[in-house]
C-alpha cells in the first residue's frame, strides 16, 4: 500500500543488481533546459562611495539576450546591509523584470584581481526561486578591510572594484518519449550433450560401420552432425551412402 501521510513508512525489498539490466516497454527522458550568461560590473574610485551601512549601489540592468524579458540587476552594500554585516561588503542578484510568475537560477558571484583573474568567488548551492523584485545573495560576500589593502590582495587596481556574476537561469524542460524495440529472447536450454550421446548409442546417421571380430561399431563424420541435428526431417531419411568395413 502506497503510504498516504508522513508518519506511514514503505518497507522496501532488497533487489539483486547482478540479474541483467532491465528492459522497459515504454521510456521518457525529461530534458531541463538551463539559459547561462554572465555580466561584469566595474566600480571606479570605489574608496569613495559614499553608501552608508544599509545603503545601495545598483548596476545597470542585463538579461541573457536582447530578446530575453527577464531583466536582473546586481546590487551592493558597500558597508554592509545591517548591523551584523556592517563590516562586510554585501552583494545581492535582482530580478527586476520578468514575463513569469517565477523563475529559478543559480548564481556565481567572483572579483576579477589586477590580473583580470576571478578570485574570492561565492557561489549558490542550489537553483533559488525568484519573483520580480526579489533578491538573492551574499550578507557578507567579502570582509570590508581585506577588500580594501589593495597593496597585498590587489583586488583594486587603481581604485577599481569588478565584479563577476554568472547566472544559470532553469527554462521549460522538454519530454521526449518513444516505445522501446527490445523484445525478451528466450533462450532454449542446451541438449546438445544428450544428443550427441543418444546419436552415438543409437547409431543414427552414421557414414561407417566398422567390424571388429563381429563386433560393429558405427562412425559418423563430425561435420555433418551439426546439420543433421538441427533438420529433424533428417532423422527420417534413408541413408544409402554408408559403408561397412570388415577387420577380421
Amino acid at each position: 500500500m502506497v503510504a498516504d501521510s508522513p508518519s506511514e513508512h514503505l518497507h522496501a525489498n532488497v533487489v539483486d543488481s547482478t540479474n541483467s539490466p532491465p528492459i522497459a516497454e515504454s521510456w521518457c527522458l525529461t530534458q531541463v533546459k538551463v539559459i547561462k550568461f554572465s555580466y561584469m560590473w566595474t566600480i571606479n574610485n570605489f574608496s569613495y562611495c559614499r553608501e552608508e551601512m544599509g545603503e545601495t549601489l545598483k548596476s545597470s540592468t542585463f538579461s541573457a539576450g536582447p530578446n530575453d524579458n527577464m531583466k536582473w540587476c546586481l546590487r551592493v552594500n558597500p558597508k554592509g546591509l545591517d548591523e551584523e554585516s556592517k563590516d562586510y561588503l554585501s552583494l545581492y542578484l535582482l530580478l527586476i523584470s520578468c514575463d513569469k510568475s517565477e523563475v529559478h537560477a543559480k548564481f556565481k558571484f567572483s572579483i576579477l584581481n589586477h590580473k583580470r583573474e576571478e578570485t574570492k568567488g561565492m557561489e549558490s548551492q542550489r537553483a533559488y526561486r525568484f519573483v520580480q523584485g526579489k533578491d538573492w545573495g551574499f550578507k557578507k560576500f567579502i570582509r570590508r578591510d581585506f577588500l580594501m589593502d589593495d597593496h597585498t590582495n590587489g583586488l583594486l587596481p587603481d581604485d577599481k572594484l569588478t565584479l563577476f556574476c554568472e547566472v544559470n537561469v532553469v527554462a521549460d524542460s522538454v519530454n521526449i518519449f518513444g516505445q522501446s524495440n527490445h523484445r525478451s529472447l528466450n533462450v532454449p536450454k542446451c541438449n546438445l550433450s544428450a544428443d550427441l550421446a543418444s546419436l552415438l548409442s543409437s547409431g543414427s546417421f552414421a557414414d561407417v560401420t566398422l567390424e571388429i571380430e563381429s563386433q560393429e561399431f558405427q562412425l559418423t563424420e563430425p561435420s555433418l552432425l551439426p546439420g543433421r541435428l538441427s533438420s529433424p526431417p533428417c532423422s527420417s531419411m534413408p541413408w544409402r551412402n554408408r559403408k561397412t568395413v570388415g577387420w577380421k
